[in-house]
């Protein structure tokens, strides 16, 4: 049966990428006739396709193939929506190995195919009604993907694009290309020192260079700070456990491919950890709890290792190992309402404090595999929704997307482009605590199950400092500066009087340096506003007459004749409150 696309009344955005990465198969069909097509779905940010080619792409190839695409829609082909039998699509598809392997797969007897043109692909749609539909598009990049993203598979070659529905949408995605680009952390971090990945060590293993490691120590130094105000106690636990441990907590049977293969110590087994809740359920265990101690509040800046495809790397963003802002509250179920609520209020504090004033909030349910009872999810998921109201939260539920072992809050922040990052997730578990025999003694002298919650406020520091760089593009709040203030004497007789203002400085622990290198002014200012310091104070024979200093903002903006003692105070100022925007 052959039909015109009824589907296609849905022109939404997604349709519409859907749409254009048939339309780019055919235009790469059309350049190389021995194509094997894999799979061309629309994504978050576009739509892509995978290919096996006769030879590898390279940039230079888009204008050819968009060349096709512009073609094809000019023709304003209709997309046709036409079900066949297994069989039959099998004959439509015979010198497609990668369409026959997904075809084997599909349960049903009758599979759906989509034509434009000459064109046919497998695919459940919907689609556009025709391929004039299409007004404006951009081939933006090619990247290496294995085969289902199995390394053991075939690598292909994927094509990205990115369709709109207007000239004008597209033209602004184009700018938020070109920003995101300039704020990349990968570019960043190599071009302000903050940290470097190694082949020789291994991908997704983070060294941080000293001004990195002062920007994570700063953030690492107020997390701890706001923990011990909150009533969290700090903790410390080993790299690696007994392979048994993680058998007993469900990791080795749930995230056994996300785990690294176990080592042999003394013929015993152990494996690096991938979580670090198992060691704060052991530290509970050390004696027994009365309910008059909880709740517990376990914090730590727990180092975890877990494995990530070579493919999905990504600088800070996706690596191999990581500090995870962990911490475990241990407490009875009549307390948890309040125990989350303190949370979501640390989370969205945390999440204000370092600039992000734009957040989703999502409610994630029960998935189809869960540990527990349903009664359990039911009262666990109502304290979870209880908690977001009585913070006066807007929240979205996220059916089926809790995890296994209960339900979550995800908290995902906006940066300065507009884009959405992982933050702070609350989980409530009921699967370790069974696993382990997690309990207290309650009033009654008996034995009681304790509610236990995870939690981050940050989520991993590798992640959140790429967040952090690519939402401020380097450029960061001076509390969060590794050099706050650089001071840039005219000549070589000014420098006496630089060290002096640094020495001064240094008393109220500013983050500062004396640019004492050959050089003209300019060319010092450049270089600092290049590292992004907030703060420059150019020193010459007035300043020394004076006493007072000219201080110059990244931003180019300049102050002259500034008594030291102002500036001393307004720098002390913006670090204590944090400031976002520099001025004197």
């Amino acid at each position: 049966m052959v039909s015109v696309n009824k589907q296609s009344g849905d022109r939404g955005i997604e349709t519409i990428r859907h749409s254009a990465s048939h339309i780019m198969a055919e235009a790469v069909l059309s350049l190389f006739p021995e194509a094997k097509f894999g799979i061309g779905p629309a994504i978050e940010n576009g739509f892509y396709y995978d290919f096996e080619l006769p030879r590898s792409l390279t940039t230079d190839d888009l204008p050819a193939i968009t060349d096709k695409m512009n073609e094809i829609i000019s023709r304003d082909l209709p997309f046709s929506r036409e079900e066949v039998n297994k069989a039959k699509a099998q004959q439509v598809f015979a010198s497609q190995p990668y369409k026959l392997e997904l075809i084997n797969e599909i349960e049903d007897d009758i599979v759906s195919l989509y034509r434009q043109g000459e064109f046919t692909d497998l695919c459940r749609g919907p689609h556009i009604i025709s391929t004039g539909e299409i007004k404006a598009l951009k081939l933006l990049s090619i990247a290496g993907a294995y085969w289902r993203g199995d390394e053991h598979n075939p690598m292909l070659q994927r094509i990205y694009g990115i369709a709109f529905e207007t000239k004008e949408a597209l033209d602004e995605y184009l700018k938020k290309l070109d920003e995101a680009a300039r704020r990349d952390h990968r570019k960043l971090g190599k071009e302000l020192d903050l940290f470097s990945i190694h082949e020789e060590s291994g991908p997704g293993l983070v060294c941080w260079h000293p001004h990195g490691a002062t920007i994570r120590r700063i953030i690492e130094d107020f997390w701890k700070d706001e923990h011990i105000k909150r009533g969290y106690d700090i903790l410390y636990t080993p790299h690696i456990a007994k392979l048994g441990l993680w058998k007993t907590s469900g990791h080795w049977e749930f995230y056994r491919d996300n785990m690294y293969s176990p080592m042999e110590i003394d013929e015993e087994e152990y494996v690096i950890k991938p979580m670090n809740c198992v060691y704060h359920i052991l530290i509970y265990k050390t004696k027994l709890r009365s309910y008059r101690e909880l709740p517990l509040r376990w914090a730590e800046l727990g180092t975890v290792y877990r494995y990530e495809r070579s493919g999905v790397l990504h600088g800070l963003s996706r690596v191999r190992g990581f500090t995870q802002d962990d911490a475990h509250i241990f407490c009875r179920f009549e307390q948890l309402e309040d125990e989350v609520v303190d949370v979501l209020d640390l989370a969205l504090f945390m999440v204000d404090t370092f600039g992000f004033d734009k957040y989703e909030i999502l409610l994630s349910t029960r998935p189809e595999k869960y540990a527990g009872t349903i009664d359990m999810w039911q009262k666990a998921t109502e304290t979870l929704s209880k908690a977001l109201e009585r913070n006066k939260c807007s929240y979205e539920i996220d059916p089926g997307e809790g995890v296994f072992y209960g339900p979550k809050i995800d908290i995902k922040f906006e940066d300065a482009i507009g884009r959405s990052w992982q933050g702070p997730t609350i989980q409530v578990d009921f699967n370790l605590p069974q696993r382990f025999d997690v309990t207290y003694i309650g009033e009654d002298g008996k034995e009681q199950p304790v509610a236990m919650v995870h939690r981050t406020v940050l989520g991993s520091m590798e992640r959140f400092l790429a967040s952090l760089i690519e939402h401020y593009g380097g450029a960061f709040p001076v509390w969060l500066s590794p050099v706050q203030v650089a001071i840039i004497p005219v000549a070589d007789r000014h420098l006496d009087f630089a060290y002096r203002l640094e020495s001064e400085l240094k008393k109220d622990n500013i983050r500062i340096e004396v640019d004492c290198q050959q050089g003209t002014v300019n060319n010092k200012i450049r270089q600092a506003q290049n590292r992004k310091i907030p703060y420059m104070l150019i020193v010459g024979d007035k300043e020394m007459a004076s006493g007072n200093v000219s201080v110059r903002l990244r931003s180019g903006k300049q102050k002259n004749d500034l008594p030291f003692s102002v500036f001393r105070e307004a720098i002390g100022k913006a670090i204590m409150d944090k400031t976002k925007e520099l001025e004197l």
